[in-house]
């Protein structure tokens, strides 16, 4: 069948396209990269020509409050109304687990409005929550950074490796709509402190991380359990400490000193 993959060239759009095309689909990357615009509209209506399924990887250049919220909501629009036109019958999007625990930050209340957007169409859909990827708990500890400390709620989360969260995307893009919400996540359960220390160490950062009660999640204080998915979550294989040591042999010498 022919999928469309919006935010088709980034991190887990670029790995959905290609899992898909290896299963014979054929996969579309639609990005400004590629001439396709969620927000303008700009090749919309011809990339979606035929289409069966269009899932929704995009994330907002801006996490500002207004910023953010008009991207998500301007996106969805734009797509479902050029999915309708184009008899698209089925609509998958990438959210996030815990998003209504997490309102306090703007771009979780986009991602909110951005949810009911979607289950307010008449087009068919999944809703993906995801939990953190792997591949960002470096910027966790970036944002939490005070000098040469970075300070952390030792909070339970359950990431997964971005190669995971492609992989149970193009199990649920080529299945049948659910008319809900899917969560989805790693195999175990980490503290966030524990993580961001594990993965600095791993680089070679010599950063302290510190176990703070009162440290936040990007900006937002977060309870024990905000951040991990309701039993029944579809898990991924990757274990964080196996993603860890691929990583370090993958990484040239010179990006893992720098960093």
């Amino acid at each position: 069948m022919k999928i469309v993959v919006i935010g088709g060239t980034g991190l887990i759009g670029s790995k959905l396209v290609k899992k898909l095309q290896e299963q014979g689909h054929e996969a579309v990357a639609a990005s400004p990269n590629t001439g396709v615009n969620s927000i303008t509209g700009e090749g919309l209506a011809d990339a979606l020509k035929g289409a069966s399924v269009v899932v929704d990887v995009t994330n907002s250049p801006s996490w500002e409050d207004a910023a953010v919220l008009k991207f998500f909501e301007t996106s969805t629009r734009n797509l479902l109304a050029y999915e309708g036109t184009a008899g698209v019958k089925h609509h998958v999007a990438l959210s996030v687990v815990g998003t209504e625990r997490l309102l306090d930050s703007g771009f979780f209340r986009a991602k909110l409005a951005q949810e009911n957007l979607i289950k307010a169409s008449s087009i068919p859909y999944t809703i993906v929550r995801a939990t953190q990827f792997f591949e960002f708990v470096k910027a966790i500890a970036d944002y939490s950074t005070e000098g040469s400390q970075v300070r952390l709620p030792p909070a339970f989360f359950q990431p997964m490796a971005a190669d995971d969260v492609a992989t149970a995307m193009a199990r649920i893009a080529t299945s049948s709509p659910v008319k809900g919400m899917v969560e989805i996540g790693g195999p175990e359960k980490l503290r966030l402190d524990d993580a961001a220390r594990r993965d600095l160490a791993a680089l070679g950062d010599k950063r302290e991380v510190i176990a703070d009660t009162q440290g936040r999640y990007y900006g937002i204080h977060v309870s024990e359990n905000s951040l991990v998915p309701e039993t029944g979550a579809r898990l991924g294989a990757t274990r964080f400490e196996d993603w860890l040591n691929q990583s370090a042999k993958q990484a040239p010498k010179s990006a893992q000193k720098s960093a």
